[in-house]
């Protein structure tokens, strides 16, 4: 079997990659609904991987992956990789997890990140109102994460709230030290949310990137009565091209609350420092960023060796992501917790998608299924009017 064309389109803003063989079988791959604008780095790897056997995914990969960088440009060798997985699992008739070594588990953990409600405000009573918005969702999620601090309009709607200058740029480019003012702002909203929540339901926070060490700490300490599941990205993540091994090393020697980091870091290597510096407590890497699939199973286990746990990234990974996420899910070791939920958007994501069971999620956990592949199915007929003009050819 071999490659014969790498085609990218954009449906609803998500990249999403098909790759054609001469065998029959396809294979299809996505990207965050955030990042319309990597279909042109997909076409790049086209010729790199035309005539190639798809099955040998690792070989396949050898040719591209080093020309990938931290999120968002390592997305389209992701989404390659997915398709590439899809491929295989197909022409051996097996789902995709039998290939990644096996179920660890038949049904695995989902957290809320992606279905939620906006906030009203930055108040602590609507922060509050939000969570329990969100308590109350169908999918009965065991976990639920909140942007706080400079993951949040926090900065933006509360005057004084930090030292740092507003440069208003999106990404979470804010960056300084927090007023006292600020500080205690975040703490009363954390509170009012857990106030909510009790013990019935985890809470983690998704804080920056942004933090200074100092107030990393300070905050880490003043939420270590309330049993927090995580802070995230307190230092470095989402969109920085580097790690800051060091700082969170500091962080995360000062305080019993769990830190997190590690959705943007693109490939085993860069994580290296975080595990072998005991530097966090749990990463959180995303299919779609790392590298792939079999990219996150080798971080997984190399966490594992070194007492780390794992709460993979997926927010905006689709549905097609989502697929992907059930399948590197179930063989993760037991340093497993749960994969960020992420949901169709737009909503007619649902419509042309098939093979999802119904509901997604029951009781926050998701059934293993055992289709071969990644076990879902682009339905064409459906997807053809999402089509741009220019994508009209991406089913031919």
């Amino acid at each position: 079997m071999h490659i014969t064309d790498l085609k990218c389109a954009i449906l609803g803003g998500s990249p999403v990659v098909r790759i054609t063989t001469d065998a029959g079988i396809e294979g299809y791959g996505q990207a965050e609904h955030f990042k319309p604008y990597l279909k042109p780095h997909v076409l790049f790897y086209r010729d790199y991987i035309l005539g190639q056997d798809p099955t040998d995914v690792e070989r396949v990969m050898l040719r591209i992956r080093r020309l990938g960088s931290f999120k968002p440009w390592g997305s389209a060798v992701s989404a390659i990789e997915m398709a590439l997985w899809d491929i295989a699992g197909k022409a051996a008739g097996v789902p995709v997890y039998k290939l990644l070594g096996g179920k660890v588990r038949d049904k695995v953990r989902v957290y809320n990140g992606a279905a939620r409600f906006p906030l009203a405000g930055q108040e602590p009573e609507q922060y509050a109102d939000n969570m329990a918005r969100m308590a109350e969702a169908k999918e009965g999620f065991s976990i639920i994460k909140q942007g706080i601090g400079f993951h949040s309009r926090m900065p933006d709607e509360l005057p004084d709230f930090s030292y740092g200058e507003r440069l208003a740029v999106h990404h979470q480019t804010e960056r300084g030290l927090l007023t006292e003012r600020g500080l205690k702002h975040v703490v009363a909203c954390v509170e009012a949310m857990k106030e909510v929540l009790g013990d019935e339901i985890g809470l983690a926070l998704d804080c920056g990137p942004g933090w200074t060490v100092p107030d990393a700490i300070r905050l880490a300490k003043a939420l270590e009565g309330l049993h927090i599941l995580w802070l995230e990205d307190l230092i470095s993540g989402d969109y920085t091209p580097y790690v800051l091994a060091e700082q969170y090393r500091e962080v995360t020697r000062s305080t019993s609350t769990p830190i997190h980091t590690g959705e943007q870091i693109y490939l085993r290597q860069n994580f290296k420092a975080l595990f072998e510096m005991q530097a966090v407590n749990i990463v959180g890497p995303d299919p779609a960023d790392i590298g792939g699939l079999a990219e996150l199973k080798w971080v997984a286990e190399y966490a594992d060796l070194h007492g780390i746990l794992m709460a993979p990234h997926g927010t905006g990974d689709g549905l097609i992501g989502l697929a992907a996420l059930v399948q590197v899910a179930a063989t993760l070791p037991r340093n497993y917790i749960a994969f960020e939920y992420p949901v169709g958007r737009p909503v007619w994501w649902y419509d042309i998608i098939d093979g999802l069971p119904d509901p997604i999620v029951e009781n926050s956990f998701i059934t293993v299924w055992d289709r071969p592949g990644l076990g879902v199915t682009l339905n064409k007929n459906a997807a053809r009017q999402y089509l741009a003009a220019e994508d009209k050819n991406f089913f031919t």
